[in-house]
């Protein structure tokens, strides 16, 4: 199922495929000596016990956004980043709580069951109701202008649904439900300035029913929710290289230290944010020409909110800079990834097409443990903001993942040292193929050409 090709590295003898440009050393067999030389003084120095210490006291405590557990790790994961004499700082960012104090809906002055989205506008409208089926993209007629629109469930996101017809002017949105008996459902967006509720899919079907025979429904939307702000957090620590060895480019790597609500989140995330301080330690003491930034998200549970706010404050200048993302997210997992080849580490790309960063994976696990662990197609992390604005990224997680997964039971117990140590060694040497000073700069615009073959999976994570 995997298949190796030869033992010189990703970057060995590569040529840049349409301009000639040359990536590394023409010399294969000295650069894959460099790669051996990383791999056994470098890599070996990764300490799963470091990692495992580092999760035991992170998963002590929840750590939800916006609480007191996160500040308290937020403030271990900069104590150990300082520590190590790296330019570290704290950015935080607002998120938002919602409390409902009223819901109601009315057809025809009858009052009908019905829960306000979250983050939903407040107020009270009272219009025409128009089916807008779906509203995806395209399909909303502009006679839902003035009107509140009847949505069903399903296809596209809550948010875009609310968009889509927002932006042909309707007042108010009463979404249905795809399948059922439930109407506790549904989100908002911050600055979509209409109310929207969810009622169940026989109350939907009901008024389309009655739409379709020609009657006019009057529909009244009422809700008033308290918006609650708090605080999250990005830690970022920078390692630069000397002044006359820098290439002026930037690797990235990452993990998330917020767990959902009342969760350990041991695996999740906590495992991966100790990989990230364990690189560090390593790459500290090791030469560099390319700037690396450590990486600690807050809100990724919240839809990667903590990631997609530091790349918004991103300057141009070093969005230009960045030629790849290592995001790291549930890499301990003892009973994760079933029977796959190593313990079901894959790759997922956003848009499920290789890159320079599964390149680079797939040739150090092929030369680290002799099998090329495959790539895939998932959002669902922090590497989503990174892709979108043009850097190549990659999730490294061990999939599918553990029956642990957003539960009480993500503690300690259930972490294996040895994925730990597996997980890190991969996304080190990897990223080292890059920051290493004996490797020219890459440009980001294009992939240096793999050394391995290795294989798309359409693999569900869970």
């Amino acid at each position: 199922m995997f298949r190796r090709k030869s033992i010189i590295s990703v970057l060995a003898a590569s040529m840049l495929l349409s301009s000639g440009v040359v990536y590394a050393q023409a010399n294969s067999a000295q650069n894959a000596q460099s790669d051996t030389a990383f791999d056994n003084k470098v890599i070996k120095k990764i300490s799963s016990e470091n990692m495992y210490n580092t999760i035991k006291y992170l998963s002590a405590v929840p750590r939800e956004a916006g609480t007191e557990g996160e500040v308290r790790g937020v403030e271990y994961i900069e104590s150990q980043f300082k520590s190590l004499g790296l330019e570290t700082k704290r950015i935080p960012f607002p998120i938002y709580d919602y409390k409902t104090n009223h819901e109601a809906a009315k057809i025809n002055d009858t009052e009908i069951a019905a829960h306000a989205f979250s983050g939903s506008y407040s107020g009270t409208i009272t219009a025409e109701l128009f089916d807008a089926g779906k509203a995806l993209p395209g399909t909303v007629s502009d006679e839902v202008k003035g009107k509140i629109a009847l949505v069903e469930r399903g296809e596209n996101t809550f948010v875009d649904k609310i968009q889509n017809v927002l932006d042909k002017g309707a007042v108010g949105v009463l979404m249905y439900n795809s399948t059922g008996t439930s109407n506790v459902f549904g989100q908002a967006a911050e600055g979509q300035n209409i109310p929207a509720v969810g009622i169940t899919r026989a109350q939907g079907l009901d008024l389309v029913k009655k739409l379709n025979n020609g009657e006019k429904v009057s529909a009244t939307l009422d809700v008033d929710i308290q918006k609650i702000e708090k605080t999250s957090y990005v830690v970022e620590a920078k390692l630069k290289p000397k002044k006359n060895k820098d290439t002026g480019q930037i690797v990235t790597i990452g993990s998330h230290h917020d767990s959902v609500p009342n969760g350990p989140g041991a695996n999740d995330d906590a495992s991966g944010v100790s990989a990230v301080l364990e690189l560090a330690r390593i790459f500290v003491n090791t030469p560099i020409d390319t700037e690396v930034r450590f990486l600690t998200f807050g809100s990724e549970e919240r839809g990667m909110v903590g990631s997609s706010f530091y790349v918004s404050q991103l300057p141009q200048s070093d969005i230009d800079r960045m030629v790849a993302h290592f995001q790291m997210d549930m890499i301990g997992g003892a009973e994760a990834g079933e029977d796959h080849p190593l313990g079901g580490l894959i790759m997922y790309t956003i848009d499920g097409k290789k890159n320079l960063v599964t390149d680079l994976g797939a040739s150090s696990t092929s030369r680290l443990y002799d099998v090329a662990i495959p790539y895939g197609q998932l959002g669902r992390s922090d590497h989503q903001p990174f892709h979108d604005v043009g850097i190549p990224s990659a999730l490294f997680i061990h999939s599918p993942v553990e029956p642990q997964y957003h539960k009480p039971t993500d503690t300690i117990e259930h972490i294996s040292k040895e994925k730990l140590q597996q997980a890190a060694s991969i996304v080190g040497a990897s990223a080292y193929q890059i920051v290493r000073p004996d490797t020219p700069a890459l440009d980001r615009a294009h992939v240096a050409p793999a050394t391995v073959d290795y294989d798309f999976e359409n693999r569900p994570v869970d």
